[in-house]
């Protein structure tokens, strides 16, 4: 279990400093490998977490803490690591704490440098609230936190043939120039000369060895010489980082104008760089759009960019150095801002895009480019708050759905609480902040936020704007076990704004509500009605969200009239739509419902372990009703056939081993495995 990045390139050498931080982690509960920029810290890190996997039982996870220029989201950017969805309305802390404590487990967290002492006291907390618990941390300098042991990450051994720096150097040679022989006595003196002159750091030898590909090891070296001696400001970059500025110093020369200038630009970006983005932010004056892709390729030939599925990164080394330039070009400012519009056009089209054939699409976009709307979100604050507010409230669904409520929530309330215009936008973000407040179990909070929504709807006299006041306000009727209120609220909506869902599409939102609160009633009949309907509109128009929900409530229908089997199908089709939601909370319902209908069918361990899924996935979003109210009675009903069909003991280990699994495992289980014919 765990989420470690997945690196294609090869790891060298190290052996003693992985004998020594493991040693280390035996002995010591918070271990933090400190180093200047490039040294290897990261990958050390990453070494030792894989060779560590065996000896913790819920598994080796990894928080990348470079995104990250203040504390607002520390904590949930490291629930994000640990694939903790939290949707209680506790600190983001608190819950992880609670998700850690009975734990065994290791937490990597990586680039702490920029936020130190709130990674100390972080650490602190949670080390105190989970025995278990052990912390790999990453740092241009100690943490400072209590019982910390720091271990110093040298530079690779450098200077002879057979040195760590001197086998990178071939490995990643044979990659950028594979027809060259670096074997002969010449060649081998020079590769040994240009490791000695860099001091073994990697980031500097992985830069140098680029160069390959239009100079020769020994031009390479007398280039190095001439460089190195020029350098003598040890104020301005520190002796021992003198190696690392030649080498990207050297780098940045080597670049075509336009390839420096993309460089530059780029470093407003804090996730993955897709070519698309890079155009719509970094194109303008000598750049011109068809010329960013290229230049990216070229950026990654040199090692500048690492390539990444199907777009970029950049290390955040080489990032503050793209920066320190965009402040000389007094660019920083205009590219801050144009990255920040440029992302709120992202959620403004992903909201517009929601009901469609691209809704999934959408979805996985929203959640790839977190860290970047998160940053833009920032800068409008500050700069633009009318245009943060409208993101806000375009983003909220879709973080609802993907597990960010903290952030969405913080996001939301910071916008609204500024004195700014009333109209479509304000009653967005109202009707997203109403959705979060619900999610987390905030219903007071939650029915005040709706009615607010409501009178800001009434105020923009537009029929979406209407439902989606609705829509939050009989979503809080629903959680809050009030069904028969949520039903009038939403059904008067909707009669009274029978249009097209094209033209407004929270009327599928509303209809979903509806059916829940029929379903609630006892009204099955009229509940399967609905349902039916809400699938033929969900797939004349493609969408994946509504339909879940009615597969959902088939499910649920078929299981309470005696018709398991069909229930099954209905809870398999819902978690298929959620899964490729990433919703997790609709992937908790599904799997409650899928126990089920396996356990009126009599297999009572396929039902445990399905529940015991479903448990881990409650576990993760920590809903403090699993699902709506009506529901719990139901869920007894269901586990107590299951263990009679069973057996308790073979109940409770089925349970046990499912919910003691990796979520995503037990998922694919649970949607591989049907009953037996």
């Amino acid at each position: 279990m765990g989420n470690l990045p997945v690196v294609t390139t090869s790891f060298v050498g190290r052996d003693s400093e992985l004998v020594s931080v493991e040693r280390a982690l035996r002995d010591h509960r918070l271990v933090t490998l400190t180093g200047s920029g490039g040294v290897g810290k990261s990958r050390l890190a990453l070494r030792t977490a894989e060779r560590a996997r065996e000896r913790y039982a819920d598994g080796v996870w990894w928080a990348d803490l470079s995104p990250l220029h203040d504390e607002e989201l520390l904590a949930t950017t490291v629930c994000d690591g640990v694939g903790l969805l939290d949707h209680s309305h506790r600190r983001p802390v608190a819950a992880l704490a609670e998700w850690l404590s009975d734990r065994r487990l290791l937490l990597v967290l990586d680039c702490c440098e920029r936020l130190v002492g709130p990674c100390a006291q972080l650490v602190a907390e949670l080390l105190d609230a989970a025995p278990g618990l052990r912390v790999l941390a990453t740092s241009r300098e100690p943490l400072g936190a209590a019982d910390e042991l720091c271990v110093e990450v040298p530079p690779l051994s450098a200077g002879d043939e057979g040195d760590d720096a001197v086998r990178l150097f071939h490995e990643r040679a044979a990659a950028v120039a594979p027809g060259l022989s670096l074997d002969d006595p010449e060649n081998a003196a020079a590769v040994a000369e240009i490791c000695r002159r860099l001091d073994g750091i990697p980031l500097a030898v992985e830069l140098a060895c680029v160069q390959l590909r239009g100079s020769s090891p020994q031009e390479i070296t007398g280039r190095l010489a001439s460089r190195m001696e020029n350098l003598t400001d040890d104020t301005v970059w520190p002796r021992r980082h003198r190696a690392l500025r030649t080498t990207i110093g050297w780098s940045h020369e080597l670049c075509a104008p336009l390839e420096r200038l993309l460089w530059a630009r780029l470093s407003v970006f804090r996730g993955a760089i897709t070519p698309a983005d890079a155009e719509a932010v970094c194109a303008g004056g000598p750049l011109v759009a068809a010329a960013v892709a290229p230049a990216l390729e070229r950026l990654a030939d040199q090692s500048v960019l690492r390539r990444t599925g199907d777009g970029y990164r950049m290390l955040d080394t080489l990032r503050e150095y793209g920066a320190m330039w965009l402040g000389e070009l007094a660019e920083d400012v205009l590219m801050a801002d144009r990255h920040a519009r440029h992302f709120a056009h992202v959620a403004v089209q992903a909201y517009a895009g929601w009901l469609g054939p691209s809704q999934v699409t959408w979805y996985h976009r929203i959640a790839d480019t977190h860290a970047d709307l998160c940053a833009a979100l920032d800068h409008l604050l500050a700069e633009d708050p009318e245009m943060a507010m409208e993101m806000a409230g375009c983003a909220g669904l879709f973080w609802s759905c993907c597990g960010h409520l903290h952030q969405a929530r913080s996001y939301l309330e910071r916008v609204l609480a500024l004195p700014l215009s009333t109209g479509p936008h304000r009653t967005r973000a109202l009707w997203a902040l109403g959705i979060t407040l619900t999610l987390q179990g905030d219903h007071e909070s939650a029915g005040r936020v709706g009615e607010e929504c409501r009178v800001s709807a009434d105020g923009d006299g537009d029929p979406e704007a209407v439902l989606l006041a609705t829509h939050s306000v009989s979503f809080t009727y629903l959680m809050m076990g009030r069904p028969l209120t949520a039903y009038s609220v939403s059904d008067r909506a909707l009669r009274d704004h029978p249009g097209d869902p094209a033209a407004a599409p929270s009327q599928l939102r509303c209809r979903v509500i509806r059916l829940f609160a029929l379903s609630a009633l006892g009204r099955l009949d009229e509940a399967y009605e609905e349902a039916m309907r809400l699938q033929r509109i969900s797939l004349r128009f493609g969408e994946h969200w509504a339909r879940a929900y009615a597969d959902h409530q088939l499910a649920l229908i078929h299981l309470l009239q005696g018709r398991p089997r069909h229930a099954e199908s209905h809870a398999r089709a819902m978690l298929a739509s959620k899964h490729e939601l990433h919703d997790s909370l609709g992937i908790a319902l599904g799997l409650d419902l899928l126990a089920g209908a396996i356990a009126a069918q009599g297999n009572g361990v396929a039902a445990a372990r399905a529940s015991g899924t479903g448990h881990t996935f409650w576990r993760m979003i920590g809903h403090p009703h699993r699902g709506t109210p009506e529901l719990g009675a139901i869920r007894e009903q269901w586990e107590l056939r299951a263990r009679q069909a069973a057996g308790d003991s073979a109940y409770e280990l089925a349970y046990r081993r499912a919910s003691a699994d990796d979520a995503e495992r037990g998922l694919a289980h649970a949607l591989e495995r049907g009953l037996p014919g």
